[in-house]
């Protein structure tokens, strides 16, 4: 089967609004969020395609999910994440590497670590537009028609979605979405949909900082640092300085001004930092930050510098901070979908 040329589903696929809470009261279903690629698998009159959230085709990228063409029907098309899982949690970096030009190396990849297509959404079946119907009556047709398929787990009980995000952290996963009973699927709308993410901290070393553009009177950002466990001290990502803070702040790390020291940071092109002027400091102050995931050994996205922690040792910060033991009662992604 071929990738067909454009999606002929209800498209973009439906968001979801970040809060800070879950919402109670009746009127809600939760699920986990699984951190991978959105996807909405089509099977439109016997082609089979694979669509990113932003309409561009992922199939060649997993060829080891075609074999789902097979349960559907044709004009049919399922909502859902492409996922890989290994050792019971979610490996966000694995799904990077699967995005590679090369054929060959698909196809290796896609039998070392294979993907998972988790669905949980239902919005094409033989033609008919289940997409109009409300959530509750797509969900009952999906476990009806979805013999063969990976479903996400779905409940209407808030201490289900609270326990979720206790206890799935451990595994992965980016958090748990609540979705209003009685709304039709609306395409590319964060309507009905909002997403609760639980935010960690963790004690870094400040390692560095770097200057704002035009010399060295204000600090733009703190380069964060963890020990491994040969006692090297690794850059993990970095804090933003806000104007109010600059003098506390300077006070503080000014004197640890390490001219003697060579080490040098990098960080993703996409924070624009390429230019700034780096300064590294001696380890000797530890910060407490607030994030929400790892990637590649860098924090996701920016933290958010909470407190300096006079009270702990800079070599006390390990990937321990980020990377926890398993706690006996944490999910493992297994766990969900049996």
């Amino acid at each position: 089967m071929a990738d067909a040329p454009g999606p002929n589903v209800p498209f973009p696929p439906m968001e979801a609004e970040l809060v800070s809470e879950l919402p109670s009261g009746g009127g809600w279903r939760y699920e986990p969020k699984w951190d991978g690629f959105r996807g909405v698998l089509e099977n439109d009159g016997g082609e089979l395609a694979l669509w990113s959230r932003n309409g561009r085709p992922l199939l060649r990228y997993f060829p080891e999910l075609r074999a789902l063409g097979e349960l559907m029907p044709p004009h049919s098309a399922l909502d859902g994440e492409i996922v890989i899982a290994r050792g019971g949690a979610l490996d966000f970096d694995a799904m990077q590497m699967r995005l590679h030009p090369a054929e060959s190396r698909v196809r290796k990849l896609s039998g070392e670590i294979p993907a998972t297509f988790v669905v949980f959404d239902l919005l094409l079946w033989k033609g008919r537009p289940v997409h109009e119907r409300p959530i509750e009556k797509r969900r009952a047709e999906l476990e009806k028609v979805g013999a063969g398929f990976r479903l996400s787990p779905v409940s209407e009980l808030v201490e289900q979605g609270t326990e979720w995000l206790r206890t799935l952290q451990a595994a992965g996963f980016d958090g748990v979405i609540a979705k209003r009973l009685g709304l039709p699927y609306l395409p590319g709308s964060r309507e009905g949909v909002v997403k609760v993410k639980p935010h960690k901290t963790a004690d870094c070393v400040v390692a560095g900082l770097r200057w704002k553009k035009g010399g060295r009177d204000t600090i733009a950002t703190l380069l964060l640092g963890l020990y491994d466990d040969e006692g090297d001290l690794n850059y993990v990502g970095s804090a933003a300085v806000g104007a109010k803070n600059q003098a506390e702040i300077a006070a503080k790390v000014l004197p640890l001004v390490d001219s003697k020291s060579d080490r040098r940071f990098s960080e993703p092109n996409r924070w624009g930092t390429g230019e700034l002027e780096e300064t590294p400091l001696k380890p000797k102050l530890v910060v407490e930050v607030r994030f929400d995931k790892l990637e590649k050994r860098r924090f996701r996205h920016g933290t958010r510098l909470l407190r300096f922690r006079p009270d702990k040792n800079a070599e006390d910060c390990t990937w321990r901070e980020v990377r926890p033991p398993r706690s006996p009662d944490d999910l493992a992604v297994e766990d969900l979908l049996r």
